[in-house]
């Protein structure tokens, strides 16, 4: 019996995919739940999985193809006797190996592609992911504790003659014909969709950035007192992140305005707060939203951004972590920026950038002191939200930061 492998159901906002990369070849035999391919949209990389055991007779769709929800993209022959014959078969005319390649264990893409090319086992690697999944810093971890014995059994590739130099850029090597060597390259859809929104952004919307700066002094001696006992009880670690959500949400409440979007001549205020949270990628940009996050507490928001990492970084995040947000906060601060003016986030109207904290000296009752400052960015939808709303908003914020009593107490 034939089973279809179809393009799993598309979102509404999503009209297509593209076709990356196949995990299996046509005669291959396939296990319920093995990965079969990956599909690229402009918000997510999903996984087509097998729904049934058996051995993929036809790929119809190759590497690069354009597909839609419900598009046939291979087919499987469901299980029986020919499937265990060719599995033997197939056994037989492999080298023997200590482990299967493949496994029960759902990994991401990259996990996979990490397990296959080294020959490792998941079942032997302890995963730190959520539900305990395997994630790509364990598969490094355990590659960097093996013995030297089991790697000295790798032979290393023959030595080629020395070539013409060559130049690397984003993976893809160039030989160097000239001086100035140039590659042309398709943009991913995430680079390409990223690309559109903020065009959108910049074309149609009023924007403008007002800045502030804020003593984080009191926050770094609450976190410093406090992070070793958090971490214990909540199993999560103690960022400054959840400082800033809870300090935006005072904010918006006190703000409504900067909570709110406009759709054409109406404006729409969001009885509630969704923050997104902008996580860098090597594919690119994302805003995973935290839902309702004026409910969470410290640990529930440190652990909702830990798991949206987790999940970037291995490929797993789906549509709806990303949908929707009314307000958004970015920071730059990680990557050594100092200040900045962030795009808004269509069709949010305001987004908040941190940055980088520094020493500097500061006036303090008349004295000059050395505190840890860090600059703030808000920018804004200036049709929704005027200057004195912008400024006060971050003054709020600021104030929050300064004296977390209010964040704690609710003052």
């Amino acid at each position: 019996m034939s089973i279809e492998v179809l393009v799993p159901a598309l979102p509404e906002s999503v009209a297509d995919a593209t076709l990356i990369t196949w995990h299996k070849q046509a005669g291959d035999m396939v296990n319920k739940n093995d990965s079969l391919v990956d599909l690229e949209t402009d918000k997510v990389t999903l996984e087509v999985t097998a729904t049934h055991a058996g051995i993929l007779t036809k790929i119809l769709k190759e590497s690069g193809s354009i597909v839609v929800g419900g598009e046939l993209l291979a087919l499987i022959e469901e299980g029986g006797e020919q499937t265990q014959q060719a599995s033997t078969a197939r056994q037989t005319t492999e080298a023997p190996v200590e482990h299967a390649k493949e496994s029960s264990i759902p990994l991401s893409p990259s996990v996979r592609r990490l397990v296959n090319e080294n020959t490792l086992n998941p079942a032997e690697i302890i995963g730190t992911g959520k539900s305990g999944r395997l994630t790509k810093e364990d598969i490094i971890g355990h590659l960097s504790k093996q013995t030297p014995e089991k790697t000295a059994t790798v032979t290393p590739p023959p030595v080629e003659p020395p070539q013409a130099e060559t130049f690397k850029h984003n993976e893809l090597t160039l030989p160097a014909a000239s001086l100035r060597p140039e590659q042309r390259v398709p943009m991913t859809r995430l680079r390409a969709k990223i690309a559109e929104r903020l065009l959108q952004a910049q074309q149609n919307a009023a924007m403008l950035t007002t800045f502030n700066e804020v003593n984080m002094q009191a926050v770094i001696d609450l976190r410093n007192q406090y992070k070793a006992r958090f971490e214990q009880k909540h199993e999560v670690k103690l960022g400054f992140m959840s400082f800033f959500v809870k300090a935006s949400i005072e904010a918006l409440k006190k703000f409504p305005a900067v909570n709110a979007s406009i759709d054409e001549t109406d404006v729409i205020y969001h009885g509630y707060y969704d923050l997104g949270i902008a996580v860098s990628t090597p594919k690119g940009l994302i805003v995973p939203v935290l839902r309702d996050a004026d409910q969470l507490d410290f640990a529930g928001i440190e652990k909702s951004i830990s798991d949206y990492g987790t999940k970037a970084r291995n490929n797993s995040l789906t549509y709806e972590d990303l949908k929707g947000g009314t307000f958004t906060i970015t920071n730059g601060g990680v990557f050594g920026s100092m200040l900045s003016t962030p795009i808004l986030n269509p069709p949010q109207c305001a987004i908040l950038g941190m940055h980088a904290i520094k020493e500097r000296a500061v006036v303090e009752n008349g004295q000059i002191v050395i505190r840890p400052i860090m600059y703030l960015a808000l920018s804004y939808d200036h049709r929704l939200v005027d200057g004195r709303e912008a400024v006060q908003f971050l003054v709020t914020i600021k104030e929050c930061l300064e004296s977390p009593a209010h964040l704690l107490l609710n003052i």
